[in-house]
């Protein structure tokens, strides 16, 4: 029995790489513990301070949201130093655990500040010229910078030199150039679309014959945009570049210009009175003046079978496509009724066919 007692406690004080089991349970321990306090940590003394931040900047939404996980990462990183100066660890095992921990702090520090990026870049939207399109780009250029910049001090802090690295890359990137030709195009054209602001996530685009629909997304690739049909379509950035396309989000009057055709037998008096009531009720509050062009009906030309009205008015371009529509039907009925109540009638293509009778032949 005695032998057996020593047997365990020579396998306790031995444990794992000369480390006794003692000293791993009190390792876990510190560590589990850290997890928990993590969650205390995040909620009670970082929500505290992130709580006294939106308070001073104003912010009516979390703003700070993205950095709560990465700043969670402090108790851990303290819980594995307290763990790696327990340990009695000598030579090379200290030397590998110095270096982990100083990899696990770079690790934590550049985390954090790449998830500040979004919370400074909402904080100076209100004051910035950037575009949406330009901020979520540059937000994620930077993203990538601190990134690299951090995967080369951890490299560094495990003795792995990134300059052969990057030479090696530099070879390496010259064959991938070679054959991602069409990545660059695109890469290239999507920084035009943007630097451009030929339009923004959504705007309504129409290119003539080809699409009709809304941007949702421009990423560095393709751009997706959402068609009328629900569908998502999308398209590659130098495809969509040298497109001639109308903007339908920068418009500043929806504009309703249309031709109506009236019957030849319309009198002048009845004319007259006909583009008078329409220019009256175009100009009645139903549509929005443009100081640039004003709103008018008139007769413009004679038709091959009609005298042709010609109908020009503008409506505000922040409203709805389907109050938009209900507008345009409420004009149509009204330019019948009037039509109708001054004595006309609409006109449609018709021939006249005249028959001349030859003189018979005795």
């Amino acid at each position: 029995m005695d032998n057996f007692l020593n047997l365990v406690e020579q396998v306790w004080q031995q444990g794992l790489l000369g480390i006794s089991l003692t000293d791993i349970v009190v390792c876990l321990f510190i560590f589990f513990f850290a997890i928990l306090v993590r969650g205390i940590f995040i909620s009670k003394v970082i929500g505290a301070v992130l709580k006294l931040l939106h308070s001073k900047l104003n912010a009516q939404e979390d703003i700070f949201a993205d950095v709560k996980k990465p700043l969670g990462f402090i108790p851990i990183t303290i819980a594995l130093y307290i763990i790696f100066v327990y340990l009695p660890l000598e030579g090379l095992a200290d030397e590998i655990a110095t270096k982990l921990i100083r990899a696990v702090i770079a690790f934590t520090i550049f985390n954090v500040l790449a998830n500040l990026i979004p919370p400074i870049f909402r904080i100076l939207s209100d004051a910035s010229l950037l575009t949406e399109s330009m901020s979520v780009w540059i937000q994620r250029a930077a993203k990538a910078v601190i990134w690299i910049i951090g995967l080369g001090i951890i490299l560094d802090i495990f003795g792995i030199q990134i300059g052969p690295l990057v030479a090696g890359l530099g070879i390496f990137s010259v064959a991938v150039a070679l054959g991602a030709q069409e990545l660059f195009k695109n890469l290239i054209a999507g920084l035009l679309i943007i630097g451009e602001n030929r339009f923004q996530p959504g705007d309504r685009i129409e290119v003539s014959g080809q699409l009709h629909g809304i941007v949702e997304k421009i990423g560095f690739r393709s751009t997706q945009i959402r068609l009328f049909d629900t569908s998502p379509m999308i398209i590659p950035n130098k495809d969509l570049s040298d497109f001639q396309l109308i903007n339908h989000g920068n418009m500043d009057f929806r504009k309703v210009d249309w031709i109506i055709n009236l019957l030849y037998n319309t009198s002048k008096e009845q004319l007259v009175k006909i583009t008078g009531d329409i220019t009256k009720y175009v100009n009645s509050g139903q549509f929005i003046e443009n100081p640039g062009q004003e709103s008018f009906a008139k007769v413009v030309a004679l038709g091959e079978s009609s005298i042709d009205v010609r109908i020009i008015c503008f409506a505000n371009a922040d409203m709805s496509f389907t109050d938009y529509m209900t507008l345009k039907e409420e004009l149509i009925l009204e330019i019948i009724d009037i039509v109708r109540d001054n004595g006309s009638e609409f006109a449609y293509p018709s021939t006249s066919l005249y028959v001349e009778q030859l003189p018979s032949s005795s």
